[in-house]
């Protein structure tokens, strides 16, 4: 009989106040400041969070949101926490999960949040059509060599899920990643006029978003946008006005 457990295991460690996710590697899948737990911490996720900046500052707390892969819980923490939206989470590592409820303040018995322990392609299949407002994706195994999940399929999945004037955000990164390969899946799904790329972190990581009909607006609502978001959320580290200077339309994009 084999040894080996169905999950990679999952390990943490803390510096300067942080606490951080591992899947047995030294690969970071989360991280939470331990004593503002609502501080949203590493940079891509901030930047994975910018979508709100296609919801109307009416329409952000309206709807559900959906996150494929839990991380340390960060983002859903904000959708729960801070947006107050019914929020759904779908996860494979059962272990991932536990150790959120026990170290990362992912909440017990909420009636307003769902946990899922399953494969997020799986679940995809099942769910119910333009059902959700926010769907963030962030899926890494613990070689984090490139998404779990990428293929026109998934993608054609993930938009069925958006309601109409929903957002999709995605992280793109790995060693063995290639964004321009996923980006193009994400456009022939989405429609290249629908979506658009933040810049690359420092650390390699290329969030896109893609919506299904949600353009970005105006520059004068953007901005006003940005103003809403900073004020009821810039303390939990979003930097609303200097996403304005990192996106990009993927038709711009030289990729």
């Amino acid at each position: 009989m084999s040894s080996e457990l169905p999950f990679t295991p999952v390990t943490l460690s803390e510096h300067d106040g942080v606490r951080y996710l591992h899947l047995d590697s030294v690969w970071v899948q989360g991280a939470m400041r331990i004593r503002q737990p609502q501080v949203v911490v590493l940079e891509y996720v901030q930047r994975m969070l910018a979508a709100v900046l296609w919801r109307s500052s009416a329409a952000l707390s309206q709807g559900r949101a959906v996150q494929l892969g839990l991380g340390a819980g960060a983002i859903t923490r904000f959708t729960l926490k801070a947006l107050k939206l019914p929020t759904t989470v779908v996860e494979i590592n059962p272990m991932v999960v536990d150790v959120n409820r026990l170290r990362f303040h992912l909440p017990v018995g909420d009636p307003k949040l769902e946990v899922v322990v399953a494969d997020a392609g799986a679940w995809l299949k099942t769910a119910e059509p333009r059902s959700t407002g926010l769907l963030h994706v962030d899926l890494y195994d613990h070689e984090a060599a490139a998404p779990v999940l990428d293929d026109a399929e998934f993608y054609a999945g993930c938009h069925a899920l958006l309601e109409d004037g929903g957002v999709f955000s995605v992280n793109l990164f790995g060693r063995d990643a290639s964004y321009a390969e996923s980006a193009a899946r994400i456009a022939e799904v989405f429609g290249p006029e629908n979506v658009w790329r933040l810049r690359a972190t420092r650390e390699g990581n290329s969030v896109v978003i893609a919506t299904r009909g949600a353009p970005l607006p105006e520059r004068a609502e953007r901005l006003q946008r940005a103003d809403t978001i900073e004020a009821r959320f810039g303390t939990l580290g979003l930097p609303a006005r200097k996403w304005l200077r990192l996106i990009r339309p993927y038709l711009a994009d030289p990729a």
